[in-house]
C-alpha cells in the first residue's frame, strides 16, 4: 500500500475513533446526570427501554473501537490492507467501505458462505 493511502486511512480511522469516544463520553455523562423519577410505570418502562437500546448501541461501538485500534496498529506495523486469510492486498474500494476489515472481499465472501452452510 502506498504511504499516501496509509496516511489517508490513518486519518479516517483516527477521526472515527475520536467521534466514537465522544459518543461514549456523552452517554456516560447523560446516564449519570439523569436522575429522573417517573411516577408512571409506563414512562419508566419506556425510559428503561430507550436506555437499554442506547447501551446496546454503545456496546457495538465499543467493539468497533477495538477494531479501529487494531487497524491503526496494523497501519503502524505496515500490515494494513493485507488479507489475513490469503495474504493478498485488500482493494481500496473495500477499505473505503470498511476500513477495519482484515479480509479481502473474496475471502470474506467464502467465509460467510461457510458460516451460512454450517448455520453459524
Amino acid at each position: 500500500m502506498k504511504e499516501k493511502d496509509s496516511q489517508y486511512f490513518k486519518q479516517v480511522l483516527t477521526d472515527q475513533l475520536k467521534e466514537l469516544l465522544a459518543h461514549g463520553d456523552n452517554t456516560v455523562i447523560g446516564m449519570t446526570e439523569s436522575k429522573e423519577n417517573f411516577p408512571d410505570p409506563t414512562d419508566r418502562a419506556s425510559h428503561e427501554t430507550d436506555r437499554n437500546f442506547t447501551l446496546r448501541i454503545r456496546d457495538r461501538e465499543h467493539k468497533l473501537i477495538k477494531k479501529i485500534k487494531k487497524a491503526l496498529d496494523r497501519i503502524e506495523e505496515g500490515s494494513f490492507g493485507i488479507c489475513d486469510t490469503c495474504g493478498e492486498e485488500i482493494s481500496l474500494e473495500r477499505l473505503n467501505a470498511r476500513p477495519v476489515t482484515t479480509e479481502c472481499i473474496e475471502c470474506k465472501t467464502k467465509a460467510e458462505a461457510r458460516e451460512r452452510a454450517l448455520g453459524i
